[in-house]
């Protein structure tokens, strides 16, 4: 079964609801297990798969993830488009609890994830200087208007290794740089999102001030779980808007990401590495 829009839930968010005809897919890919089963259906009347990145029951914490198997299974669904929701700490007064940022930036604080499908006999680099997709960007965004959510457009997301959360040292560090949000997940998905070339972007969902605020200088997953809950409420209206005013064509430079970025000799690629990777890479190589 295959699907057009992917939907990756964070935490709080482990189902979809308003999908209809939907069914679950287990995928294996080169790059193993990815968290769950992805639950493909039609949603807003458009073919979509829900992925819940931690698994049902979060049971898969940030640094364990298997970033490239949930990317490589929604291209072989034949998704275009992701559409990612996670939990985030604020670093600005201005993004309030319960608020949703749409971040155009990353900043990485991670330590040595894998976060390309290339190697092995493969080098790519491809653009990362606008890692959100401007289109779904603005779709996500009318989206949050039309469902009544509180949203910023713009912005900087830090990518944090966790699973700690922050020292209060390094959230004022992160203040004094201007950064916007704080999260542990969507700088890896964004990377890999470009090299598989499915447009990206991120629906931040505030859930607290992060340590650097007097009010939540001490951030505990009780206080954050009582938030993701309205969060997760926000969310699904959020998508299903966002879903429905997708356009059927995309208008951006996303599906063609690996255009000018690959720089081995064809000839020279391993053909196990061409065989793993030709769902990403076989229409440059005709």
């Amino acid at each position: 079964m295959e699907a057009e829009i992917g939907i990756i839930g964070g935490s709080g968010l482990y189902a979809m609801p308003g999908f209809e005809a939907q069914e679950e897919v287990v995928l294996e890919t080169p790059f193993g297990a990815p968290s769950d089963n992805y639950v493909v259906g039609r949603l807003a009347g458009r073919k979509v798969a829900f992925l819940a990145r931690h698994g049902r029951g979060h049971r898969i914490s940030p640094s364990e993830l298997n970033y490239r198997a949930n990317i490589y299974g929604m291209k072989r669904l034949g998704v275009e488009r992701i559409i990612s929701l996670s939990a985030v700490g604020s670093l600005k007064e201005e993004h309030r609890p319960l608020d949703f940022v749409i971040p155009d930036q990353f900043m990485d604080r991670t330590q040595g994830r894998a976060s390309t499908f290339f190697g092995e006999g493969l080098v790519a680099h491809v653009s990362f200087a606008e890692p959100v997709c401007p289109q779904l960007s603005e779709v996500v965004r009318d989206a949050c208007q039309a469902a009544g959510v509180s949203a910023a457009r713009g912005g900087t997301y830090v990518c944090m290794e966790g699973p700690a959360f922050s020292t209060k040292a390094e959230s004022f560090l992160y203040r004094s740089w201007g950064m916007d949000v704080i999260g542990m997940t969507n700088l890896t998905e964004a990377k890999l999102a470009r090299e598989a070339e499915i447009c990206y972007v991120t629906v931040a969902m505030v859930t607290d001030y992060d340590c650097w605020h007097e009010d939540h200088d001490a951030v505990t997953v009780t206080q954050i779980i009582a938030t993701l809950t309205k969060n997760a409420e926000n969310a699904s209206k959020v998508v299903a808007e966002a879903v429905a005013r997708t356009p059927a064509e995309r208008g951006c430079k996303c599906g063609s990401a690996l255009a000018h970025a690959i720089l081995t000799d064809r000839k020279l690629v391993p053909e196990p590495t061409r065989r793993k990777l030709g769902i990403l890479v076989d229409k440059y190589f005709v």
